[in-house]
């Protein structure tokens, strides 16, 4: 969410930023806010103007009281003073009414209009317009077939999608013996391998309130992605992102508590609308997953640093386990609206000889930060906002897929890296169930 002060004296760089993000209905929007803005400063001018007035006048009653006990005649003119004091109130309550009217309207626009998006941003009207960057790794095809990610999962008797969907529906999965524990090595892994950055472990909160949820992410996100308790003020989280930041709502940070690098671990949970290709099947777009994140909250002026920083974390992490990968700047049409700048580590597929999505990483500036009124205390005693950046480490299974078809061999056996043997008992290889 932006600062009004900004949208008030840069409509048309917000106006410009608008079109730039392929939303030009939302263009209307910037002149409304301002115009509702203006009448509510202008309540607010009268409605204080009428505190100060009204503050002065109860002095005189209370003096002019005090002085009616000795000379009665200034009994009417401390009446006068009340009336007046009286009428004040009624005509403050209504200002005051407006002003809380007219903020709740500033804000339900203000939650609407995009923000700034960086300026190394590429202009695109969607995901077609991403930018590769850059590219880690030799992307292999190898000369044997590679099976589709269920088939390498039901060869090592290590999934069972039929009993999870009698038990709770399609998008769901059972993993089993070597591929659940594989599941498992991946995420104590990365764990660890985020602690080594410096990064502090937490366990979040799975559940959020709806102010929350407002406070972190955007309306079309929140349609497309949140599961809502029935009957109370509750939502499953899609991403542990959302509660990690949620942690700081309504509080001041120290300063020298900057930068705040946190991982976390929690399952995911995502309505996942729409229909989705073959490639999409599986465990590739699930309603359940579990996920190491990362997010960092810093000065502003850190913010830059601390998203290359965060997206060459995921880089090396797949590579130390063997896994290709580019990096794909994300377009302006493809960013969220609260996103300053965005991109996606892409993991190679050689089954599908290209690349897809397996983490994504955020500058957010200080949108979250503003919405849920989190601040800093900075060293010369002013508060200011922090920024808010998150990125994926590791969302197994989707992940998985990655790993199988990258480390599978011709014999059918899945090669286990270096990196991961300590969390798979020593094990150097998994090898298929016989037939």
């Amino acid at each position: 969410m932006l600062d009004i002060r900004f949208v008030r004296e840069n409509p048309d760089a917000v106006k410009e930023n608008i079109k730039k993000k392929f939303q030009e209905q939302k263009l209307p929007l910037v002149d409304k806010v301002i115009e509702l803005d203006t009448k509510n400063r202008a309540v607010m001018t009268e409605a204080n103007a009428l505190r100060a007035e009204r503050n002065t006048l109860s002095k005189q009653v209370g003096m002019l009281m005090g002085q009616a006990k000795k000379d009665p005649s200034k009994l009417a003119q401390a009446e006068a003073a009340k009336a007046k004091v009286t009428a004040q109130a009624q005509r403050l309550a209504q200002l005051e009414a407006e002003e809380e009217k007219l903020e709740g309207e500033i804000r339900d626009i203000m939650l609407v209009i995009p923000n700034m998006i960086d300026p190394s941003v590429p202009i695109g009207p969607d995901d077609s317009c991403n930018v590769e960057v850059q590219r880690f790794g030799e992307p292999v095809v190898p000369e044997f077939d590679i099976p589709y990610h269920t088939e390498i999962m039901e060869s090592f008797g290590g999934i069972d999608l039929d009993s999870a969907r009698r038990v709770a529906g399609n998008g769901f999965y059972y993993l089993l013996g070597d591929i659940a524990r594989l599941h498992e090595a991946v995420l104590a892994y990365a764990r660890h391998f985020m602690i080594n950055k410096g990064f502090t472990y937490v366990i979040p909160p799975f559940m959020m309130h709806g102010a929350v949820v407002q406070g972190v992410m955007s309306f079309p996100e929140m349609d497309a992605m949140m599961y809502k308790i029935e009957g109370e003020d509750l939502y499953l989280i899609g991403t542990s992102e959302h509660t990690m930041i949620g942690r700081f709502v309504d509080q001041i940070i120290p300063e020298a508590k900057l930068p705040l690098t946190l991982t976390s671990y929690s399952p995911c949970f995502r309505k996942e609308k729409g229909a989705h290709g073959l490639e999409e099947r599986g465990v590739y777009r699930i309603h359940q997953f579990e996920k190491q994140e990362m997010i960092v909250l810093c000065k502003p002026e850190e913010s830059m640093d601390w998203y290359e920083k965060m997206w060459r974390n995921s880089v090396e992490l797949f590579r130390s386990l063997d896994i290709p990968v580019r990096q794909l700047e994300c377009c302006s049409g493809d960013l969220a609206d609260l996103k300053v700048k965005s991109c996606d580590i892409e993991a190679w597929s050689p089954r599908q000889k290209k690349y897809f999505e397996v983490c994504s990483c955020s500058n957010l500036g200080e949108a979250q930060s503003r919405r849920l009124k989190i601040r800093v205390k900075g060293e010369d005693g002013r508060n200011y906002l922090p920024h808010t950046l998150n990125n994926t480490c590791v969302a197994p299974p989707r992940m998985l897929i990655a790993f199988l078809e990258n480390n599978l061999q011709a014999d059918g056996t899945v090669k286990i890296p270096e990196v991961l043997r300590p969390y798979m008992g020593g094990k150097e290889l998994l090898v298929p169930e016989q037939k």
